[in-house]
């Protein structure tokens, strides 16, 4: 079963990038394109986030083991449309100047908690591999829940950006506070 959801998986992670590119070259990214692709970019990495943690509540509610066998798949493309999101912002926002980028993230509270959310992703897409998670052992786990304050940066990332419509923005901070919930709400069970 699994065999072939794979690739539609896949197909279905690579589709908004591949309409994101077809809308460049085709002019239909609106009046301002690099804000387009900053904000489509920048709300995929976080769906994708939200995708990621979502597939152990699924595993644990529905007792369906196939989907823990898409996580790793996932967590990357949410890897992948964070780092497009921050390669948009270095190319058409600050130039690549290293100068201004410094700047802009200790200027600008939203930018530095971005920046810390790309940072946190950033060991955990480069550890993601069965051999890394063999040489790594226990502190692979341990290291992997980076995931957690990566996703609370990424939330606040977005809400202190919001200027007039925080509606979006709560939707995505209620599902994420779910998401975390879900995995501490064990813990604190046994501590009460």
């Amino acid at each position: 079963m699994v065999g072939w959801i794979k690739p539609a998986v896949f197909i279905a992670c690579v589709a908004p990038f591949g309409l994101l590119v077809y809308g460049a070259f085709s002019a239909g990214l609106g009046p301002d394109p690099a804000e387009t692709l900053m904000l489509v970019t920048g709300e995929w990495a976080l769906r994708f986030l939200l995708l990621t943690l979502a597939v152990t509540p699924l595993r644990k509610l529905s007792h369906w083991q196939w989907p823990i066998r898409f996580r790793r798949m996932l967590g990357l493309f949410a890897f992948f449309y964070a780092c497009v999101h921050l390669v948009t912002f270095g190319q058409f926002f600050i130039g690549w100047n290293g100068g201004r980028a410094l700047e802009e993230v200790v200027k600008r509270p939203y930018i530095t908690v971005g920046v810390m959310a790309w940072l946190l992703l950033l060991p955990l897409a480069l550890t993601s591999t069965r051999g890394m998670q063999r040489r790594l052992g226990r502190n692979w786990r341990r290291l992997h829940q980076l995931v957690y304050p990566a996703l609370v940066f990424a939330c606040v990332h977005l809400a202190w950006q919001v200027r007039s419509d925080y509606g979006e923005a709560l939707v995505y901070c209620l599902l994420a506070g779910g998401l975390l919930l879900f995995r501490l709400w064990p813990r604190i069970r046994a501590r009460a």
